[in-house]
């Protein structure tokens, strides 16, 4: 299955892409974002676009992933499915791995779901955009263009993520603490003189948790995205077949980033989420 997948997506990786839609090749190009769909609400862009189709579509998967996972039945023997073993392994990095270490035992039952949400939806999000779609929004000769794109590769989705994180964290700082002493804990023990400028790096260290937080997940995937496109580019800029060899480190790339930064980003978001919420349950000042 592994290997079908993987020749399915060099195959299409090598097939016309949006280089030859528009007749030239720029990596930065990949990640423009136009609108299929114009929704204005005042001030406010709703349009439809690619990343917008990215999310829905993973938003579809990771629902239809937890179903098919979650619900499976005990073989006939009384033994797990294969189904089952996945659903328990996902269950259980999410619970002991995530949830365990970073939120404290009083809130585990009212955030696990949040936090498990946010490392199976990440992961089905990022892991699709590295599987070839017909999404790109162009068409070649008439049939619609073939290509790779994530939507965590946006900065606006990230920061979207991050934020319900961010609102989370200090709407449970102050419900479990109250306003005064949960603020009260951002200020450590120091003479007074030096709280004038303490308070205001307190405040900056809560506003650089968002920032880190959208910005680590937004730049490894859009890096990620624009090298593997950038090895694929050469063939098209210089119009060469013999430039066929940057195909393999391209390939090298692909495989790496789908076996082991796709997961590990979803992780870390998740773990993160789960340590910003639970310090602010039990802020440690």
């Amino acid at each position: 299955m592994k290997r079908a997948f993987f020749i399915f997506a060099t195959i299409a990786l090598m097939a016309p892409s949006q280089a030859f839609a528009r007749g030239e090749f720029d990596p930065t190009h990949e990640f423009e974002l136009h609108p299929w769909v114009e929704i204005h609400l005042g001030p406010l862009d709703m349009s439809i676009n690619k990343a917008v189709a990215y999310l829905m579509l993973g938003s579809v998967i990771t629902m239809a992933l937890g179903i098919f996972l979650m619900r499976a039945r005990v073989g006939a023997k009384g033994e797990p499915g294969t189904r089952q073993t996945i659903g328990e392994q996902i269950y259980e990095v999410a619970q002991t791995q995530i949830a365990e270490q970073g939120l404290p035992s009083k809130a585990i039952g009212r955030w696990f779901p949040y936090v498990a949400s946010l490392l199976l939806f990440i992961f089905v999000v990022n892991l699709i955009g590295f599987i070839p779609l017909p999404l790109t929004g162009e068409t070649y000769h008439g049939f619609p263009v073939w290509g790779i794109y994530a939507a965590t590769s946006s900065l606006s989705v990230t920061l979207a993520l991050a934020l319900l994180t961010f609102v989370f964290t200090h709407y449970e700082g102050i419900r479990w603490n109250g306003p005064v002493r949960y603020f009260k804990s951002w200020i450590p023990e120091a003479p007074k003189g030096l709280l004038v400028l303490i308070v205001p790096l307190e405040i900056l260290g809560q506003i650089m948790r968002l920032i880190s937080l959208s910005v680590r997940l937004f730049a490894n995937m859009l890096a990620g995205h624009i090298l593997i496109l950038t090895f694929l580019g050469l063939i098209f800029i210089f119009q060469s077949i013999a430039l066929v060899f940057v195909v393999l480190p391209a390939i090298l790339f692909y495989i790496f980033e789908v076996v082991i930064v796709v997961g590990i980003q979803a992780f870390i978001f998740a773990a993160l989420s789960a340590i910003y919420i639970g310090s602010a349950i039990e802020p440690e000042h």
